[in-house]
């Protein structure tokens, strides 16, 4: 029997479908997105659930703006 180790979510701040792989992180679509220390801080205080690439993507960028980086 071939069990998924991974699941269909909804991103929690666009509601977008993506496939959640958190046992299998370098394989998850979340680990092309590369973030500094800060950038991950800045996210996970404002979020606690997996969020799209594409949100990562904006959530780096308003981070960078806010610091001025």
């Amino acid at each position: 029997m071939h069990y998924v180790k991974h699941e269909v979510i909804t991103c929690e701040r666009c509601g977008a479908q993506l496939e959640c792989r958190a046992n299998a992180y370098n394989k998850c679509s979340c680990s092309t997105v590369p973030l500094t220390i800060n950038e991950m801080q800045y996210i996970s205080e404002q979020h606690d659930n997996c969020l799209c690439c594409s949100c990562l993507e904006e959530l780096k960028e308003e981070y960078k703006l806010a610091h001025k980086l």
